[in-house]
């Protein structure tokens, strides 16, 4: 038969268990809430500035080429202007 301080351990193993998966859960619960919060205050104060590029005919390959050209050289100055 069971002793009754072995029953005793068992109940004091289980508080322990559940203690400890309860502290565990509440610290990832308030991680959680506060990454959300950290990404709020993010896009607040910190919004993305993308440029909305209009839609354009379809032209000849050629004015497009040159388009993708002055892209380009535009991304590398700017990079290099962020860079410095």
């Amino acid at each position: 038969m069971a002793d009754v301080n072995d029953i005793n351990n068992v109940v004091e193993a289980l508080k322990f268990m559940v203690l400890g998966m309860g502290v565990v859960f509440l610290f990832l619960f308030v991680l959680v809430k506060v990454v959300e919060l950290q990404a709020k205050l993010i896009a607040k104060y910190f919004p993305k500035n993308t440029p909305k590029i209009p839609a354009t005919p379809a032209g000849d390959s050629a004015d497009d080429e040159q388009r993708r050209v002055a892209a380009i050289i535009a991304a590398v100055a700017e990079f290099r202007k962020n860079k410095s």
